[in-house]
């Protein structure tokens, strides 16, 4: 009985010490796939660990099972019948660190509130993709969908991406400098 409760304790321990050192990339995740609003990360990301805290001993790789559990439940969130209300706010709240580059600061402003424009399951696929830079074939697998779907997907969220944020272009590029930009017009082809 003894040799029960100690490896109990063990395991229980090994989970605090995966929280304490993951819970805060864990948390940019989460907060990510909620749209930017950080008390939804906080909420997916706590639910998520306490669905694998009573799995703690048969769980082999814990990060990329939680980050699994927290892709799912986001999943599960938009699913629902009823959407959640969102939360508007009459000005962008300023996250910048003291000191801070203000061009990044700004860029995560911006990239936030595009974000949360975005439909959850477009979120989702960005996030996955080019967050997390899961192929395409990781990203359908999780997501329960065909690698078509995940291109797609991509394709129509970054479109949605660029038509709500065309800031986010002009950000990247220096001052004064406008982006490149891609010319589209017939090109005489010769044998």
């Amino acid at each position: 009985m003894d040799a029960g409760r100690e490896a109990d304790h063990r395991s229980a321990e090994s989970f605090r010490e995966f929280v304490a050192n993951r819970s805060s990339a864990l948390l940019r995740t989460a907060v990510l796939l909620s749209g930017g609003d950080r008390h939804a990360g906080e909420d997916l990301l706590q639910n998520a660990l306490i669905k694998v805290a009573g799995r703690w001993n048969r769980v082999e790789d814990p990060e990329a099972y939680v980050r699994q559990v927290l892709y799912r439940q986001q999943i599960s969130r938009w699913r629902l019948k009823w959407p959640r209300r969102e939360v508007s706010y009459g000005q962008v709240p300023d996250t910048a660190a003291a000191g801070g580059d203000d061009a990044a600061a700004e860029l995560r402003v911006v990239l936030r509130a595009a974000l949360s424009r975005l439909t959850a399951r477009q979120r989702t696929v960005l996030v996955l993709r080019y967050f997390e830079d899961l192929p395409e074939a990781d990203v359908a697998r999780l997501l329960g969908c065909s690698v078509g779907t995940v291109r797609s997907t991509t394709h129509r969220s970054l479109a949605r991406l660029r038509a709500v944020a065309p800031e986010l272009a002009l950000l990247g590029a220096a001052d004064g400098e406008q982006p490149p930009s891609r010319d589209y017009s017939p090109v005489e082809v010769r044998p």
